[in-house]
C-alpha cells in the first residue's frame, strides 16, 4: 500500500470509530418512558410564504394523539401568499395564528418569528419548535416527550426524513444526512457525561422539543438571534443546561420536494459558509480536505488500491439503507462530494456579494451569526 493509501486508511478508520455512519440513533430505539402526568406542550411554527404546505403541516400537528394539554402557535412572518388565511381557515380552537411583526434588526427571519411564538406560548413545560414544511405522524409528540422523560433530556430533536424520490434527491439527500452526521455524530451528541459531552452538541431544526425553563436559562431565542445554523446553536446552548438527544426518524418528514439539483444546492449553500464561520482559511482547508477524502481514494482505486474506496462505501451504506435506496448509489459518492464542495464555494461567493444565507428574499448571513 502506498503512503497516501495508508494515510487515507487511517483517516477513514478514525472517522469510522465515531460510529456516525451506523444510523443507530433512531427515535424507535431511544429510551422511552411515559410520565405519570403528560405535561403541557405548545408547538411553535414560523411560516413565511408557505401556502403550498401549511394546511398539511398544521393539520398533522392538530392530529397529534397526545394525552396531555397541547396547542399550536403559528407565526405568519409577513407572508404574501395567504399563508395566514389558510391557517385560520382550519378553524381549530387549539391553533393561534399570529401576524408577525416586521423583522427586527440583528435577527434572522426564522428566529424572530420563533421568538414571537415563544412569547405567545405562555408557560408550558415544553415547546415544540417545528418548521412549516414538516409533517408529523400522530404519535410524534408522544414519542418526543417519552424520550425526554426517559432520559431526563432537556431537548429532543428528530432529524426529519427528507424527500428522496427523483434522481437529484436520490443522489444528494442521503449524502446531506450523512455529512451532517459526520459533523455532529449523533452518538456523541447524546452522551450525557465525559469529555465529548462537553464539546459535541447539535439539533435538527425541523423537529425540536425543548424544555421552556432550559431555553430561558440558556438566554432564550434572543441569545442566538443572529445564528444562521440556529438548530445546532440551540442544541449547544441547551446542552450546557443538561442532556439532549438527536436522532433519525420516520415520524417527522419534509413535505417540500426538491425538483432538481439547483434547489438542493441552494439548501446546502444557505448555511455552508456559516458552518465555516465565514473564514476563508477554513474554506480552503475544507475544499482541500474533501478533495483528499473523496477524490484521492478514487485515484488510488485506478492504481489498483481499492481498500479505502471499499471502506468509504461500507460507511455510506447504512444511510442509503435508511433512505431505502439502492447500495449502487455509493458509486456516485465522490461526485456528490464534489457537488457539495461546489455548493460550499458558492456559499462563500454569495456571502461576499451580500447574498449569504438567502431565504425567502432575505440575505440572512448579513446579520451577526455568532452564538
Amino acid at each position: 500500500m502506498s503512503m497516501l493509501g495508508a494515510l487515507l486508511l487511517v483517516i477513514w478508520l478514525g472517522l469510522a470509530s465515531t460510529l456516525f455512519w451506523t444510523c443507530r440513533e433512531r427515535d424507535d430505539l431511544a429510551p422511552f418512558a411515559a410520565p405519570d402526568v403528560w405535561p403541557e406542550v405548545v408547538a411553535v411554527v414560523p411560516a413565511r410564504d408557505e401556502a403550498d404546505v401549511i394546511t398539511r403541516s398544521l393539520g398533522s400537528l392538530l392530529a397529534q394523539d397526545y394525552a396531555g394539554p397541547f396547542r399550536v402557535v403559528m407565526v405568519d412572518d409577513n407572508s404574501a401568499d395567504g399563508t395566514g388565511d389558510l391557517a385560520r381557515a382550519l378553524g381549530d380552537p387549539r391553533l393561534q395564528v399570529l401576524q408577525g411583526a416586521p423583522l427586527a434588526k440583528g435577527w434572522t427571519g426564522k428566529l424572530w418569528a420563533v421568538q414571537q411564538g415563544v412569547a405567545a406560548a405562555g408557560c408550558p413545560r415544553y415547546l415544540w419548535l417545528t418548521d412549516a414544511d414538516i409533517a408529523h405522524a400522530p404519535d410524534t409528540l408522544t414519542r418526543l416527550v417519552g424520550i425526554a422523560h426517559g432520559g431526563q433530556r432537556r431537548l429532543v430533536s428528530f432529524m426529519a426524513l427528507l424527500p428522496c424520490q427523483n434522481g437529484a434527491e436520490k443522489a444528494l439527500i442521503p449524502a446531506f444526512i450523512w455529512f451532517f452526521m459526520m459533523l455532529y455524530p449523533f452518538g456523541w451528541v447524546n452522551r450525557a457525561q465525559g469529555w465529548l459531552a462537553r464539546r459535541v452538541a447539535g439539533a435538527a431544526g425541523g423537529c425540536v422539543l425543548v424544555e421552556r425553563e432550559a431555553l430561558e436559562a440558556a438566554g432564550g431565542m434572543a441569545a442566538m438571534r443572529g445564528a444562521l445554523i440556529d438548530d445546532c446553536t440551540l442544541g449547544r446552548r441547551i446542552k450546557a443546561q443538561g442532556p439532549i438527544w438527536l436522532g433519525l426518524t420516520r415520524r417527522s418528514f419534509s413535505i417540500r420536494p426538491y425538483d432538481d439539483w439547483r434547489q438542493i444546492g441552494a439548501m446546502i449553500a444557505r448555511s455552508a459558509y456559516a458552518q465555516l464561520q465565514y473564514n476563508p482559511l477554513l474554506l480552503v482547508l475544507t475544499v482541500a480536505g474533501l478533495a483528499l477524502l473523496f477524490g484521492a481514494p478514487v485515484w488510488l482505486a485506478f492504481q489498483g488500491e481499492w481498500l479505502v474506496c471499499a471502506l468509504m462505501a461500507l460507511l455510506y451504506g447504512p444511510v442509503l439503507h435508511f433512505y431505502r435506496r439502492s447500495p449502487l448509489w455509493v458509486l456516485a459518492l465522490p461526485l456528490v462530494a464534489g457537488f457539495y464542495v461546489a455548493c460550499t464555494c458558492y456559499s462563500a461567493w454569495a456571502f461576499y456579494r451580500g447574498r449569504g444565507g438567502m431565504w425567502k428574499g432575505r440575505a440572512q448571513a448579513l446579520v451577526d451569526s455568532s452564538s
